[in-house]
């Protein structure tokens, strides 16, 4: 069986292990199921704006067309530098969209990806967030009003700790895994400024995530699509935004947009 659709960013559900979905066509397919079988994903020469649906020959941003990416409030720089945020001087690109998606409740965290790093998250969505960096280990360090104000803190922070994951030891599985994060939060809240000080949150435990791997890479290399336009190869894992094969790794989300089919070949778990 295969199924017909435009990639987007996979969907996920915080399991043991995570569980994920990828939405294509009418079908939300979970990928887990597929994990240990031969995979055959192709290219169908045609990429959709994920926004507008409009027929494009490339993206930007991870799935737009130069339109949206110069237009939309979620393409604008602000999104990727959050305390650049000019929602209150009223430039906005969608007034609407900073206040349900800037002007609300931020995490500031740590988690533990290919190191310990500093980020920020939606206080709604940091199941999400952690899953989508490839974190094994996370937990909220403070809780503030705005986007903004988690941007702030979180440069002033960065200046301490690294805000960057390193993806490709994050696919190897080449992190600090015995970071004891309770420890290490206590440290970091000696840097926070004054004014960030009422916003310290003390939560008790950390939150673990595992992923659907059955296997690890010596050496990542990436598919590209634009490059390579049918792949052909054995699924051994899921982490982060990667599907995760025997001869390399392929960002979804960097190619949202893009028409593809997906089929089954082989199932090795079946035959063994």
């Amino acid at each position: 069986m295969s199924y017909v659709g435009y990639f987007n960013k996979m969907e996920s559900v915080k399991e043991d292990p995570v569980k994920y979905y990828l939405p294509l066509g009418e079908e939300k397919i979970e990928l887990n199921t597929f994990v240990g079988k031969q995979v055959k994903l192709t290219f169908l020469n045609e990429i959709a704006c994920i926004h507008c649906g409009r027929k494009i020959k490339k993206t930007f941003n991870n799935g737009s067309c130069y339109p949206c990416f110069k237009k939309l409030p979620e393409n604008d720089l602000c999104i990727v530098k959050p305390h650049e945020c000019h929602f209150e001087k009223g430039t906005c690109r969608d007034e609407s969209f900073g206040e349900s998606h800037c002007m609300i409740p931020h995490y500031v965290y740590l988690a533990v990806s290919s190191g310990v790093k500093v980020g920020i998250t939606r206080k709604t969505n940091h199941l999400t967030r952690w899953v989508d960096q490839g974190a094994i280990r996370a937990i909220p360090i403070a809780e503030v009003p705005t986007r903004k104000m988690a941007g702030e803190l979180e440069v002033h922070l960065s200046q301490h700790l690294p805000d960057k994951t390193d993806w490709r030891k994050m696919l190897k599985g080449d992190v600090e895994g015995d970071v004891d994060l309770l420890k290490l939060r206590e440290e970091v809240y000696n840097y926070f400024p004054e004014a960030f000080k009422p916003f310290i949150l003390r939560e008790e435990e950390w939150v673990e995530i595992t992923y659907p791997i059955m296997e690890s890479l010596e050496k990542i290399k990436s598919y590209n699509l634009d490059k390579q336009p049918e792949i052909e190869d054995r699924l051994i894992g899921i982490k982060g935004q990667y599907l995760i094969f025997a001869g390399g790794v392929l960002n979804v989300r960097k190619f949202s947009g893009y028409k593809m089919e997906l089929a089954v070949v082989h199932d090795e778990q079946q035959s063994a």
